[in-house]
């Protein structure tokens, strides 16, 4: 399975902040907000990753991530020139998604939990062993502020609905999708929605028509944020710091990941210290070698 990372927008809710930076540049508590949707998709163990930005911050995230090969990983790019939605992005990554399934997750989306991974990878085994979609779900206190889903007990997504007045669930979908290989084809043959987008409960829409979409859903002692205002992206900051000065563990670690999972060594996370300024971040990194030496 492949991943895509959609970080294109112009975050025009987070003016002027998001003036002159990509809203998936700004930071969160202490990284770049880009870095907690990557680590996602790495905990997941998906290797090729394209992530989508618009021309005018393209270079910056090449900057900031290069190729990959610092994570074990390989990173490719495109441009959304305009915002012509979530569905959109299958797309303009159809060359890279080729043969394979693929992985969508916004850009602006953090996830926390210790067992986001065994979740994840269980949504994975639905697409690949069924051919079926699976999305995630999050219960929220404020239903009527999300698409939410109608399911039944056995974890079929009957109907999803946006921004409901008077919601039938309180059970929000997030931004984490994983897709057969055919929503390529779909997202083809959606038609754009009054907002002019391809709407990614377009493509949801189908496969519910084709009794093909499963919920995973994200229960108790799961965090997800989205980070489209002011007041949530300070929420998000001040929820990574509570976490990392409790447990002395950084989250959206990507060398530390990518270390977990074999992809690089000591050796080369060593080697990438090396090159890195005096920071909070790099003596992290340090006692991560000190543990395992």
């Amino acid at each position: 399975m492949k991943g895509i990372i959609l970080a294109g927008g112009s975050g025009t809710r987070l003016y002027p902040l998001t003036a002159a930076v990509s809203k998936q540049m700004l930071p969160i508590y202490n990284k770049p907000m880009v870095y907690y949707p990557l680590s996602v998709l790495m905990l997941a163990r998906i290797k090729e990753i394209l992530i989508i930005t618009t021309r005018e911050d393209n270079d910056i995230y090449r900057k900031l991530l290069g190729d990959g090969s610092n994570y074990g990983i390989k990173l490719s790019y495109a441009i959304q020139d305009s915002p012509n939605g979530l569905a959109d992005a299958f797309i303009i990554g159809e060359d890279f998604i080729n043969n394979d399934d693929v992985c969508l997750i916004l850009g602006d989306n953090i996830f926390y939990g210790g067992q986001l991974k065994q979740i994840i990878s269980k949504g994975i085994n639905t697409v690949i062993k069924k051919n079926e979609a699976c999305i995630f779900g999050h219960q929220v206190s404020d239903p009527s502020r999300y698409g939410v889903m109608v399911i039944d007990g056995n974890s079929n997504v009957l109907k999803i609905e946006e921004k409901p007045k008077k919601p039938k669930s309180n059970i929000a979908v997030v931004g984490l999708y994983l897709y057969p290989n055919d929503v390529v084809a779909k997202a083809k043959k959606i038609q754009p929605s009054s907002r002019g987008e391809l709407e990614i409960t377009s493509i949801n829409n189908l496969y519910i028509k084709e009794k093909r979409l499963k919920i995973e859903q994200l229960g108790r002692g799961f965090g997800w944020l989205d980070t489209g205002t002011y007041e949530s992206l300070i929420d998000a900051s001040i929820f990574i710091r509570t976490i990392e000065k409790r447990t002395g563990l950084k989250i959206g670690c990507l060398e530390e990941i990518a270390l977990n999972n074999e992809w690089i060594t000591t050796n080369q996370l060593e080697s990438l210290i090396n090159q890195l300024k005096e920071s909070d971040y790099k003596n992290y990194l340090k006692s991560i070698i000190y543990e395992r030496n």
